[in-house]
């Protein structure tokens, strides 16, 4: 059974991508421009998720559909487009990309976006599996001036933290979920193993690094104006939100979630700190 692969070149697309080819699955990855790289045996095929010609031609002989959106002004759009047309085409099973607590966050506009598409894929009859991440690891691999050269961690995650999560576990759990007819109609928190605070995590830097790392805390208004500098004003702004949000109404796992996810993906979820020292490392060779 073929597999459409929505976002397959990004962070987290791209190692779902190599799970879903362990387990030997038929790959289509969509990308925006023609020329990009790709894994050997992955099909490629042309699109933008705003023309639905195009995206109705990449889903012609697929099965399956890993919808991960990436986060734009339009990903409802985006998003709604390409389901009715894996609707349309009777597609046998859409595993949906959200992300946790989704429902407790209808101020920030791309969670209030996954809230829309996650209500539309439960109202309508093709088989589906939601996933709901949390915060990335690998989204702190961006810090790398900020902690080497003004040795301070920046993200506002507040003194009781986040249960922040792997992209590898995502992408194993979105595999297993696709490559199987076991999980249809489940949602699944995906939460790492230890909670991350803003503290806890200069902490953890700090001792790899070898040298004090301080937590920028929690000014928000100077956070987005910091993320203005490298995100066009609505990102920032909508960034700002998420994190905002955080700190309101928390973004703990839930009583089970770690549990469910070690039983999906057959190990416990990886860990903060090895992500650091995995990061480091490749810093050091760069």
């Amino acid at each position: 059974m073929k597999t459409l692969v929505i976002g397959g070149t990004g962070h987290v697309g791209s190692e779902v991508v190599k799970e879903l080819k362990k387990r030997h699955a038929d790959v289509r990855v969509l990308v925006r421009q023609s020329g990009v790289k790709s894994l050997p045996g992955v099909e490629v095929v042309v699109g933008d998720l705003l023309d639905p010609v195009s995206i109705e031609k990449a889903l012609q002989g697929v099965e399956k559909l890993y919808l991960l959106n990436a986060v734009t002004p339009d990903e409802l759009t985006q998003g709604l487009i390409a389901y009715d047309l894996a609707r349309k085409l009777k597609l046998s099973h859409v595993v949906y990309h959200s992300v946790f607590r989704v429902e407790h966050f209808k101020d920030v506009p791309h969670f209030a976006s996954k809230l829309a598409i996650e209500s539309t894929i439960r109202e309508f009859d093709v088989p589906f599996t939601v996933l709901r991440p949390n915060y990335f690891f690998q989204n702190d691999a961006s810090f790398k001036d900020l902690l080497t050269k003004m040795s301070v961690y920046p993200n506002p995650l507040g003194p009781v933290g986040i249960s922040a999560v792997d992209i590898r576990d995502i992408a194993e759990a979105a595999a297993i979920t696709l490559t199987s007819d076991q999980h249809f109609g489940k949602t699944y928190n995906l939460n790492g193993p230890a909670i991350l605070s803003g503290p806890n995590a200069a902490s953890i830097w700090g001792k790899l690094l070898g040298r004090e790392i301080k937590y920028a805390g929690e000014n928000m208004d100077a956070f987005e104006t910091q993320m203005r500098e490298k995100a066009p004003s609505w990102a920032a702004f909508d960034i700002r939100m998420m994190f905002q949000g955080y700190l309101e109404r928390g973004f703990v796992a839930e009583d089970g979630d770690i549990a469910t996810l070690t039983g999906l993906i057959g190990h416990a979820p990886r860990a903060y700190e090895d992500f650091a020292r995995e990061t480091m490392l490749e810093w050091q060779k760069s």
